[in-house]
């Protein structure tokens, strides 16, 4: 008679193999939830940089009327306040006769290639990558808007300093599906003086 030895066979349990699928599956959601937060940043990063942009241009566009003496000191204020800046918060609209942005005087834009009339637009290379050609895509940024609102400074024993102001523009904007205003503000204060 022979005698068969019979040996142990190694390998995984069907428990092994099930923590090794639960593990894995917890790493790919991560990853993917990661992914996930990355494309929404980089969406958001676009409109972040043109409310950026579009708050800067703004106070330049102050500052240089008023060193050019285009607009005296006093014009710089809030309608409420005798001044030429409407107060609330108004679409992204091209300079009327004044030259600034958020006056009375403000007009849609023109249409011009892609881009219909009304509020700002950017024209943007389309799939090509192109700008300039036939498939350019428009950026309405009719979802944006601006407020300047310009306030007086008071001196440390409480008046009213009358050779400084500060001014705040604010541009908000909705993203996607978003109904949370996202916004982007700068503060600087302005003299008589230039």
């Amino acid at each position: 008679m022979t005698q068969r030895k019979v040996q142990a066979q190694s390998g995984f349990t069907i428990i092994e193999t099930m923590i090794a699928i639960t593990i894995m599956s917890i790493g790919i959601m991560t990853l993917i939830a990661a992914f996930a937060t990355a494309v929404t940043a980089t969406n958001n990063a676009q409109e972040n940089l043109i409310a950026r942009q579009k708050t800067l241009e703004t106070m330049e566009s102050i500052y240089t009327a008023r060193n050019a003496q285009q607009i005296t000191f006093g014009q710089i204020a809030n309608t409420a306040s005798g001044g030429i800046f409407t107060g609330g918060a108004t679409q992204l609209l091209a300079a009327g006769p004044d030259g600034l942005v958020n006056t009375a005087d403000d007009v849609n834009f023109p249409a011009a290639g892609v881009c219909p009339a009304g509020p700002e637009c950017i024209t943007l290379p389309g799939p090509d990558g192109i700008l300039g050609n036939g498939d350019d895509k428009a950026l309405s940024l009719a979802n944006f808007t601006r407020q300047i609102q310009i306030n007086n400074v008071l001196n440390p024993d409480g008046t009213t300093n009358s050779t400084l102001k500060q001014i705040t523009v604010t541009v908000s904007y909705t993203t996607g599906g978003s109904t949370t205003p996202r916004s982007y503000s700068v503060n600087a204060l302005i003299s008589s003086f230039h």
